[in-house]
């Protein structure tokens, strides 16, 4: 056994000498201990006898008990150590000569540096003294060689600052060469750390040859590079110290010198490599120069883990040096044979605090270390671990970027992102009424979805995605390929505290949006008007090209303003623009007639060529008999191309080629009826439904048949102004007046604003208009508008002109225009009056709405409208109780009694007329405002609409209904009698929008009483309406349809009221007054057979041609401009007072021939009960 180990030992000491085994050295057992595996085949590789006996000897030898000195296995090629010491220490003193070489180095060029620039200050300072002592006796020549020494010096100093500048454009990232070169030290060392861990599983120390060992080669080359990289960092260093002491410094000092020492000594010592492992802490910043890493989410994530691992793997390499080692003190003795992944284990089970035991430290190095790595490795697991875990949990459900799909649109939604805005918009924007919505819907919000709304996307998951992210950020944007998107649709919070804030945040979205990608279609809500403005000041805004805002609070009052003229009107139109699924009930109820017409939509679609030539009311009529549909307006075309959407416009208008027809129908398959209508091929045919796409030629070679309405409109510059009258002169012989004089007599006055789209008077104090109790009870009201308004000095502004514009539209005559009172708190009127003093007949009256001497006070039982608003509603957070003020208004009104002595003489002196408007004013006519009783005892029987916030609290506005509390407000009572709206039903906008942008100019148009383009701006520039002198041109723009209520009781159809069929009162009034109707406001019992008490009622759209009438029934029409109204002001009377007494007061008509004899009716009575109000807007 001592021979065969000697033989070993001995052929390397002895080289070949054919020692025996006692000339050998003595192996000790703590050789396989170190890794310095002496096995069969290294024994053999000896000088000595290949005998069996040698190989048999080598194994035993490893277990010998004793050894006086450790031997370094060895091989005949590689020469080592005769006497086979290890060199560990060689290795270690190259690192610490270089680094506290290098160190000492430093601080001796700086003392030196230091105590040269005192010596040179004072030297300096004796020779400024001597200039001035000599003063100006010195020679300019003395002074030519400091000037050359000088120049020197600053040739010096650029010298070694551009090989400083230049070093430090090579070893940053700011330019390419320099990113290659960080890209590639950081690779490079990577490359040695795998080096690292395959040698891991050699012995700590042993030969090899360098010309022999191939990674040893390749790990000379990757320090060689470092060195130069060392370098490069040293020069472009400005603090050479703080360099010497950087983690890289120290890294490269310990691991680059033993290198070389290997090459010389030719042999491997593993020690210090694992340092390279601290590289990895760089690798967050490599990704970044290589612009992978862009959110801060990704870069937190990779520093954690690199700082993480590195450190891991840095104390695993600490403990796998120590531990296969020993104690240098104990003569490494004490060591155990533990490999590289063995102490990872080791230290993740120790940082975890779990210490299974299997493995652990035996050294005292490795202990030591161990009691102080716990500590902050410990610490680094418990921070680091969750919010790695949390960082990857939370990163990938919502990121990521959108792919498009060929062949498919996307839009993006974002700005208020809940459960019910996205549920509301979906439910209309993919409702099976569509025709073929093949649009992908991609959310965007900075805040991840609940999970409601995350199930709301589960079920709609093949046309909705969702991602996390903000439009004000670019990266987002273009993760959700915003510049291919068909458009972006930007949702507002209704309900928010601050609707200005809310504003500026939606505006600050669209700048972000337009920045990104100027051309895209944005269509976003807006809650206040004056805000719209903002929008004006981004360039890349444009109308023109499809960008709209949807003005909550203008459409929202405007929708109000106009069921002051027509009762009922805000709940048809809101019907109209929203997607309702056909809900068929078998009993004869109110709902059924309801439901028929809530299906009914608004669409758009080109007209046929048979219908060109033909006038509109002609082409009217043929769609409502024929096909089954019901046309209200055009897009015109005029002389120089202008396109214009006119309503109702008149028999003088004949129809073009091409032209755009706006329908309201059930489904967008019925509207095709008018594309594909062919007079010889159709002409006969009595169902509709057989009404398809004919054989035609006029078919195959029509050009607007390849694109959807919608393209068109979008791409054809078809986004119309909202002013639907066109600058031409009506050509009717009932329209046109036989005397324009009353018209322009004033010319000189300022009647209407710049426009001529509304009423104008000169600016008014607020002080001019308040009343007292006491003067508003002596000036008998009746027909006037009574707004109840809640608000004080704190509350979000309402903007009330948007309520009052409809209502001073010019299509009205100045003595049909209604009063309008406003019930509040005078701080908070205060602050809206700036918008309304350029209006008429408007007056305020300090109080409260829930004062009933404030109500009695105005004769609230003899408005035509009361309407009841809020501007404190979203300072409440619940939501029950947001709208509490306006129920206990409007429960209060409708529990006041009324003596009828006051109807009766009001009854008896004007018929219940308003102020402005006597018997001898053409009242006398078909076409009423609302209908009345002639006196009103109950608060019940009072006109109201009240505005709610929360859809929910509608139950409580009518105690006498049955609504389930859970029904939507489309189907509830209060809203089916237009009694009631929220600003929930105005979502529907968003979608109705997107598909045609002509319908919100439709619906604009019909309900702002004719704001255009042109007058916002003026707005946004004054804040006011300008007045304007009454020209041909501004006139002109009064000739516009506005919307009213006919009567059956009596007059002109009273023939037809009474079982006559809707489709010949269509007929008769459009032929014969040029009026368009396209609803029914019907009591709610009209269909029982027994009388009722009830004077409620509901709106009906759109009755088909054969649905029969009722005495009581109010028809909708659009109605022309009547100019005969104001210079005769005379006309038919159609109601007799001595019957029924059912007719109440009326707006103006028309076109209806005088036969009454109320012309010369006195107008005393009118004069006094004006002058309280008229008088001002006189002056």
């Amino acid at each position: 056994m001592a021979n065969g180990g000697g033989g070993g030992g001995g052929s390397s000491g002895g080289g070949g000498g054919g020692g025996g085994g006692g000339s050998g050295l003595r192996m000790s057992s703590n050789i396989h201990a170190s890794h310095l595996s002496l096995d069969a085949s290294s024994s053999s590789s000896s000088s000595s006898s290949s005998s069996s006996s040698s190989s048999s000897s080598s194994s035993s030898s490893v277990h010998e008990p004793k050894m006086d000195a450790l031997i370094i296995p060895v091989t005949m090629e590689v020469p080592c150590d005769s006497r086979g010491q290890r060199m560990w220490w060689a290795f270690l003193a190259s690192s610490m000569v270089t680094f506290f070489g290098g160190l000492f180095i430093i601080l001796l060029w700086r003392t030196l540096k230091y105590l040269w620039t005192v010596c040179c200050h004072c030297g300096g300072k004796a020779k400024e003294a001597q200039k001035i002592n000599n003063g100006s006796s010195q020679a300019d020549g003395t002074l030519k060689p400091v000037d050359e020494k000088e120049e020197a010096v600053a040739a010096e100093v650029g010298w070694m600052t551009s090989v400083k500048d230049w070093a430090g454009v090579m070893i940053s990232a700011q330019t390419l060469t320099g990113r290659v070169l960080v890209v590639l030290v950081f690779a490079l060392s990577i490359g040695a750390l795998v080096i690292y861990f395959i040698d891991s599983s050699n012995p700590i120390e042993s030969c090899q040859n360098f010309y022999k060992d191939f990674t040893l080669q390749i790990d000379m080359a990757f320090n060689v590079f470092f060195l130069l990289y060392f370098g490069l960092r040293f020069i472009a260093a400005n603090d050479k110290l703080w360099f010497w002491l950087e983690v890289n410094s120290v890294v490269d000092f310990f691991t680059v010198p033993p290198v070389f020492v290997s090459v010389y000594l030719n042999r491997s010592w593993l020690g210090l490599r694992f340092l390279r492992a601290l590289r990895l802490i760089q690798f967050s910043e490599i990704l970044q120069f290589l612009n992978i890493l862009k959110t801060s989410n990704s870069i937190k994530l990779v520093n954690l883990l690199s700082i993480f691992i590195s450190t891991w793997l840095t104390a695993a390499g600490f403990i796998h040096l120590v531990e296969n080692s020993g104690d240098p003190w104990e003569n490494f003795q004490n060591n155990q044979a533990l490999t590289y992944w063995e102490c990872v284990y080791l230290l993740m089970v120790t940082m975890s605090t779990v210490g299974y035991g299997d493995v652990y430290a035996k050294t005292t190095l490795g202990r030591l270390f161990m009691v102080f790595f716990i500590l902050g490795g410990l610490a680094m697991f418990a921070s680091y671990v969750p919010e790695i875990i949390e960082l990857i949990g939370n990163r990938k459900k919502y990121g990521g970027s959108y792919s498009a799909v060929s062949g498919r649109k996307h839009i993006v939604v974002c700005g208020h992102i809940t459960l019910e805005s996205v549920s509301n918009f979906l439910k209309d924007f993919l409702h099976k009424d569509r025709d073929d919505v093949n649009v992908e819907i991609v959310f965007l919000h900075n805040i991840s979805p609940n999970l409601e709304l995350e199930a709301l996307f589960k079920r709609h998951f093949t046309q909705v995605e969702f991602y996390q992210g903000s439009v004000l950020n670019p990266h987002d944007l273009a993760r959700v390929k915003i510049e291919s998107a068909d458009a972006c649709l930007i949702l507002a919070n209704k309900y928010c505290a601050d609707p200005d804030a809310e504003d500026a945040s939606n505006i600050m979205r669209v700048i972000s949006i337009k920045n990104y990608h100027p051309k895209i279609r944005i269509i976003t809500q807006m809650l206040q008007y004056h805000n719209k403005a903002h929008l004006l000041n981004i360039p890349s805004w444009n109308w023109k090209e499809g960008d709209d805002a949807i003005c909550l609070a203008e459409l929202k009052l405007g929708f109000i303003a106009q069921s002051c003229l027509a009762q009922g009107l805000s709940t048809m139109l809101a019907n109209l623009f929203s997607m309702r699924s056909f809900i068929k009930i078998e009993e004869d109820t109110w709902q059924k007639y309801y439901l028929e017409g809530v299906s009914n939509e608004m669409y758009t679609e080109y007209l046929s060529s048979a219908f060109v030539g033909l006038s509109f009311p002609t082409v009217c009529e043929l769609c409502f008999v024929k096909l089954k549909l019901l046309m209200i307006a055009i897009e015109y075309k005029s002389a120089n191309r202008e396109s214009r959407i006119l309503i109702n416009p008149g028999n003088h208008l004949k129809i073009q080629e091409g032209t755009l027809g706006f329908f309201i129908a059930s489904d967008a398959k019925e509207v095709k009826r008018a594309f594909f209508y062919c007079k010889a091929c159709h002409d006969d045919i009595t169902d509709p439904k057989r009404i398809k796409k004919c054989g035609c030629k006029r078919l195959e070679d029509e050009q607007p048949s390849t694109l959807s309405p919608k393209k068109k409109q979008r791409n054809g510059g078809m986004r119309n102004s909202p002013n639907s009258s066109p600058k031409l002169m009506r050509h009717d012989p009932l329209l046109i007046p036989g005397n324009d004089q009353i018209d322009n007599m004033d010319s000189n006055v300022k009647k209407y604003d710049s426009t001529g789209m509304f009423h104008w008077c000169a600016p008014k104090e607020i002080e001019k208009v308040i009343l007292t109790r006491s003067e508003a009870a002596m000036t008998v009201l009746s027909g006037h508008v009574v707004v109840c308004i809640f608000g004080d000095v704190s509350s979000a502004l309402i903007g009330l002109r948007n309520l009052v514009m409809p209502l001073r539209a010019s299509n009205f005559h100045y003595h049909e225009l209604k009063h309008i009172v406003f019930v509040g708190s005078i701080e908070y009127l205060k602050r809206e009056w700036e918008t309304l003093h350029n209006f008429p007949k408007v007056s305020i009256l300090p109080g409260t709405p829930l004062s009933r001497a404030d109500l009695r006070a105005v004769n609230i039982n003899l408005c035509d409208m009361c309407v009841i608003l809020s501007a404190n509603q979203n300072n409440i957070d619940d939501t029950s109780l947001q709208d509490k003020e306006c129920i206990l208004a409007s429960l209060n009104i409708k529990s006041m009694q009324f003596d009828d002595s006051i109807g009766v003489l009001q009854a008896n002196s004007q018929g219940f007329t308003p102020p402005g408007m006597d018997r001898s004013s053409p009242d006398n006519s078909p076409v009423h405002g609302m209908l009345r009783q002639p006196s009103i005892t109950t608060g019940v029987n009072i006109p109201i609409i009240t505005e709610l916030v929360n859809d929910t609290n509608v139950q409580f506005l009518d105690q006498d209904d049955d609504d389930d509390p859970d029904t939507e407000l489309y189907l509830t009572q209060p809203f089916a009698c237009g009694t009631a709206f929220a600003v929930s039903v105005l979502d529907s906008l968003m979608s109705a929008t997107y598909f045609n942008d002509n319908i919100l100019t439709l619906i604009r148009t019909l309900v702002t009483g004719g704001a255009t383009p042109e007058l916002e701006a003026l707005i946004a520039e004054e804040n006011a309406l300008r007045g304007g002198y009454s020209t041909p041109q501004t006139l002109a723009n009064r000739d516009r349809c506005r919307v009213a209520q006919l009567a059956l009781l009596d007059g002109p159809f009273a023939d037809l009221g009474d079982g006559g069929c809707y489709g010949d009162l269509f007929c008769k009034a459009l032929k014969t007054y040029n009026m368009l109707c396209f609803g029914i406001y019907r009591l709610r019992d009209a269909h029982l057979s027994t009388p009722s008490q009830c004077t409620k009622r509901y709106v009906i759209t759109n009755p088909p041609y054969e649905f029969e009438l009722v005495p009581t029934d109010l028809i909708f029409c659009l109605m022309q401009f009547d100019h005969n109204a104001g210079q005769s002001r005379a006309s038919l009377s159609h109601s007799s007072h001595s019957s029924q007494s059912s007719s109440k007061k009326s707006s103006s008509v028309h076109s209806i021939p005088s036969t009454a004899n109320r012309q010369n009716r006195p107008k005393s009575r009118e004069s006094r009960d004006k002058q309280k109000y008229v008088q001002e807007e006189r002056l």
